[in-house]
């Protein structure tokens, strides 16, 4: 248990260390149409190639195809649903008082570290629950989460340091995400047990697929057409699509 959940929170660190670099360098406006694309690519794909193919491999064997189809398709929609409503808690900029770009990054950054963090809770628990079942695919699994997490810390980190001017603000939050991790674990060890099935957390990651696939495509990339120049906003996109879709090509 012990070894499982060192192993867990080391993954999760890696995203405050992808944060840490990210907080090394001050972005301009056209650097953070850059960082703003790169976070939705990032989002999207990991949404769109790992958590929900996951989520239907897992279903497909006990609920055939379509059945796991139209589970997943409804989780997801749920998730998007979530998220919107999520959204109309957080405050709109207002283009009175101060930088109102600023502002924006500043809500930018809120809803991807939000939508992140719930990402990494039930993340966190499937590789407590690998490590203690078997140690050797819980290390392989560690491993693949702790690299995957490095462009999420950059993409929390940097938009905030770009609304805050703060460097222990932006590496602050990418920590704060990742730490989300062995927490998750640790309370769904403690506290649920036997009630997260694979098949239940695998819905769990099909809804936060939801909720990111909505961040990415309503907050983030609209954000970077905002910011900066559609080709760095765009190449900023292909950037963290491509990052992931290394990461999990190599990892799998």
């Amino acid at each position: 248990m012990l070894h499982a959940l060192t192993l867990t929170v080391l993954a999760g660190l890696s995203t405050g260390i992808g944060g840490l670099a990210a907080a090394l360098f001050r972005p301009g406006r056209r650097s953070m149409a850059l960082c703003s694309g790169f976070a939705a690519g990032v989002m999207l794909a990991m949404s769109l190639l790992d958590l929900l193919p996951h989520a239907l491999a897992g279903w497909r064997a006990g609920m055939g195809p379509v059945g796991a189809g139209l589970a997943v398709t409804s989780l997801a929609l749920l998730g998007m649903a979530l998220a919107a409503l999520l959204e109309q808690l957080l405050p709109e900029p207002d283009p009175c008082r101060g930088d109102e770009g600023r502002a924006r990054v500043l809500r930018g950054a809120l809803v991807t570290g939000l939508a992140l963090l719930v990402h990494n809770l039930p993340e966190g628990a499937l590789t407590l629950f690998a490590g203690v079942a078997d140690p050797a695919a819980g290390l392989r699994l560690s491993l693949a989460v702790g690299l995957h997490n490095l462009p999420e810390g950059m993409a929390v980190a940097a938009p905030m340091y770009y609304a805050t001017k703060s460097r222990a603000k932006a590496a602050g939050a990418a920590f704060a995400s990742g730490l989300a991790e062995p927490l998750g674990a640790v309370l769904a060890f403690g506290l649920l047990g036997p009630l997260l099935t694979p098949g239940f957390l695998n819905g769990i990651l099909a809804g936060v697929a939801g909720v990111m696939c909505w961040a990415s495509a309503f907050e983030l990339l609209p954000m970077a057409y905002r910011l900066g120049p559609a080709p760095k906003a765009a190449a900023g996109f292909a950037a963290g699509v491509l990052t992931m879709l290394l990461g999990i090509s190599v990892l799998s």
